[in-house]
Order: structure tokens, then sequence, then C-alpha cells
């Protein structure tokens, strides 16, 4: 059924990105995603959905659930990182510093997190549909020195940040702390956990920080193909229990992602349109 609303959401007059074939990978757009069978399309776009059967009956899933977006909002978001004439998406600018960093004024979202926990890839993911941006990625920690800016056209902005922990740079606190606290622009913090080893000492300070500056932020799961059910779900509930105990300005809901196999990116791309205003939901959401 999803397949077929699509089809009649692409008919002709519906604007899609142009882009090209090569170097895009094979799941980077919704419409190859809906023609996987069902089970394994709703994997991809509801990463939840495929833990839920593995839950026990006392544990309260509404709180994974606050925002569901239907395949309509994730199409209509997809479009705005499909990069064209009118709407360019590029790698704008790198800052060291606070006082480098560019003077934008449309909305912002930055990806904080460990090192090596996959900021670089999730944004190379997101900007898949346009693979000309260059998005550097390292498998060696540390890899991101700088705040790089990514511009999506006149929409939003998007902030990979240097990874805190292992091989960090030693002045992350004096880039980043400022611009966390200073930044006007900026609608939504995104802090990355690896789902495969769950939150650990230095992302509780993390988190700490984001509590005590007061920005809206999200828990982001990552690499969640990288472990079996039952790790990614001891995590993930013991990830739920800080958020609800522990913080007041975190969105409740916990976002479960893959770069390498796409699952949830389609998800993401439509959180981040709606945070930033770029897009309306059709369904009410919590966010």
């Amino acid at each position: 059924m999803l397949c077929v609303q699509l089809c009649l959401w692409l008919q002709p007059g519906t604007r899609v990105c142009a882009v090209t074939r090569q170097s895009i990978h094979k799941l980077a757009s919704l419409q190859k995603a809906t023609a996987l069978p069902q089970k394994k399309m709703q994997s991809l776009l509801y990463p939840f959905s495929k833990l839920q059967g593995y839950l026990d009956r006392s544990v309260d899933k509404s709180q994974f659930q606050l925002f569901h977006p239907s395949l309509e909002d994730m199409l209509e978001a997809e479009k705005l990182f499909c990069s064209s004439p009118s709407h360019k998406i590029d790698y704008y600018i790198s800052a060291e510093r606070m006082d480098h960093a560019p003077a934008l004024k449309q909305p912002e979202v930055c990806f904080i997190g460990r090192s090596n926990v996959g900021k670089s890839s999730l944004i190379k993911a997101l900007f898949s549909l346009t693979p000309e941006v260059e998005v550097k990625v390292s498998k060696t920690p540390g890899h991101t020195k700088k705040m790089n800016f990514f511009r999506v056209g006149k929409a939003f902005t998007i902030v990979d940040m240097p990874g805190y922990g292992h091989n960090a740079p030693k002045d992350f606190v004096d880039m980043v702390e400022p611009y966390l606290y200073t930044r006007k622009n900026l609608v939504r913090t995104f802090l990355l956990v690896d789902g495969s080893v769950g939150l650990q000492k230095a992302d509780l300070i993390a988190l700490e920080m984001c509590e005590e500056i007061k920005c809206p932020y999200v828990m982001v799961v990552t690499k969640i193909d990288k472990c079996g059910h039952g790790t990614l779900l001891t995590n993930l509930i013991s990830l739920q229990d800080v958020v609800k105990t522990q913080t007041t300005n975190c969105f409740p809901q916990p976002f479960l992602i893959s770069s390498l196999n796409f699952g949830g990116v389609y998800f993401l791309r439509c959180f981040i349109a709606h945070v930033t205003g770029s897009i309306r939901l059709k369904d009410t959401c919590q966010s």
C-alpha cells in the first residue's frame, strides 16, 4: 500500500530531485526503500518497529513513538536534501573558534558525540542524494577537528562538530561550549551515542552540558547494525531511563540510526526538516 501511495505522489508535476546515479547509495532515496519487501522497508523507515516484538509488555512503548511521520512527510522532507539550481546544498566553511563561525540567519542543527560515534558518516548519509557534497569520513577517531558548516539552500544549516573523548582536539571545550551557549539560530542539538556500547561516561558529561545550556536536544543511537537485538535493547532501555530521570531539555524519544544500511535516515531527515520549520507535517507530532 505504501508503494502505491508513493507512486501516486510521484506522478508528473511532483518535484523530485534530479541526481546523477554515480556514487549514490542504492537505498539513499525513499523510493528505493519502498521497493523492498514490507518487513525490510518497515525496519528501514521505522527502526524501532523491528525491536517492539522483543520488548516486555510492561515497557511503555509510547515514548518511542512520539514522533512518527508518515511516508508522505518523509518524502516531503527528502526533497530538501536534494540539490538544485534554486536550492543549493554545499559544504560552506570550517571554523576552529566561534569568532571564525559564519553569521548565518537560517535555522541550524548540530551533531555532537564521542569520537568515532559516526557523526560524519550520518551527515554523509543525510546528504547521500547530493554526492557532490564532500563530507570527510575516517575510521580514525577524532578525524573531525573543526566545526564544519553545510548549507541546505536557504532552509537550514547542519554543523558537524568535533568529537569528544579519545583523540579530541585540545581546544574542544573552547570550541564547542561557546557555540552551544551563544549560537542564536541553533534550534536543535543531536547527541549521538553508539548503540553497540551504550552510554559512556563522556556521553553523560555531554548530556549534562546540554542540560545546563537548556537548548533542546535529541539522543541519536548510531550503529544499530553493529550489534544484536539483545545488546541494542539493553543499551536503549538504559538510555531511555537516563532521559526520563535526568533530563528536562531532551526530546523523550531516542532515534535509531544505521548510516550503513540507511535505517532511520529518512526518519531523521524528516525530523530535521520539521524542527527547522522547513516542512509542516501532515500528522500531529511532538517535537
